[in-house]
């Protein structure tokens, strides 16, 4: 049996292990939180280096990309550098596969036509398939980025304007502490409202979930979720705030859809090769052989 460890920097509340089967290899699949704690990551992942197959870095994310630009998040290379013999992959390698899946999915085999539909990304620098995927597909989509990530009440409208506006803030932000940027630890927790306007405009909200939960209003009828990591508790969060549909672009296992940093983990380990012999067609066949599907669930 591989066992897969995800080592999170995000809350311990939201910790899961599951068995799996996938191309007829049994996996167990764990995730572990250290509620911010940084150090405490690195002591984990030290002391199971060699002794499992594939990391996932969760929580934290090492690269975020703007065009062809990639900006490497200092406080993640602590991490990243603690695991020596076992590969340890963030999911970013993944994602842009994946997500560019998933928006196809939603347009192709949901019946939700993208073109024209008003679409709140949270973040788009950490889903930049996702953001070229929609689009392309004419979905009209106001990018959150410097409101959910630095505090700055500015929405961004394009993905020009986006990448303009990254060469101006990463170089900088790419320096400061993760936690001043994403939730970590006990904060992933929190549920403070705001920017409504942006939400309530949305047809669909979508991009990393603790963001998402970070500030989404108390009333969200008929709204769709296109997101990744949920929880059991995530799902009843969402229908009690009335949001109409679920979907992750992640496959669900025991109830629980995990991050990609855990399923590029899962794959990388199928084929024992490093994070960077993987090239993007290698993860579409290992998609399409795996059966990994995305989750769509409607909740009201």
């Amino acid at each position: 049996m591989k066992r897969i460890v995800s080592i999170s920097i995000g809350s311990s509340s939201r910790n899961h292990k599951v068995e799996a089967q996938i191309l007829g290899q049994k996996f167990l699949i764990e995730r572990i939180g250290t509620d911010g704690d940084i150090k405490k990551a690195i002591e984990i992942i030290k002391g199971l280096d060699g002794k499992v197959d594939a990391f996932g870095m969760g929580g934290i994310d090492i690269y975020l990309y703007s065009k062809r630009k990639r900006y490497t998040l200092r406080s993640a290379l602590p991490i990243l550098k603690a695991a020596v013999k076992t590969p340890i992959v963030d999911g970013s390698g993944l994602k842009n596969t994946l997500e560019r899946r998933v928006v196809r999915f939603v347009n192709d085999e949901c019946g939700i036509t993208l073109k024209g539909k008003k679409i709140l990304l949270v973040c788009g620098l950490d889903r930049f398939g996702m953001a070229e995927a929609l689009e392309s597909l004419g979905g009209k989509i106001t990018y959150g980025d410097l409101m959910f990530a630095l505090g700055i009440k500015i929405p961004i409208n394009s993905l020009a304007a986006l990448h303009k506006i990254a060469t101006v803030f990463m170089p900088i932000a790419s320096r400061l502490p993760f936690k001043m940027l994403y939730p970590t630890g006990k904060d992933q927790n929190s549920n403070i409202p705001k920017y409504h306007k942006h939400y309530y405009n949305a047809d669909i909200i979508a991009g990393d979930f603790i963001y998402i939960k970070k500030h989404i209003p108390n009333e969200m009828e008929g709204k769709i979720i296109l997101t990744n990591t949920v929880t059991l508790e995530d799902i009843d969060f969402l229908r009690n705030r009335g949001v109409k549909m679920l979907i992750t672009s992640t496959p669900e296992l025991n109830g629980r859809s995990f991050g990609t940093n855990v399923m590029e983990a899962v794959l990388l380990s199928l084929i024992n090769k490093r994070p960077e012999e993987i090239s993007p067609h290698i993860y579409e066949d290992l998609i399409a052989k795996s059966g990994f599907k995305h989750r769509v669930e409607v909740l009201n």
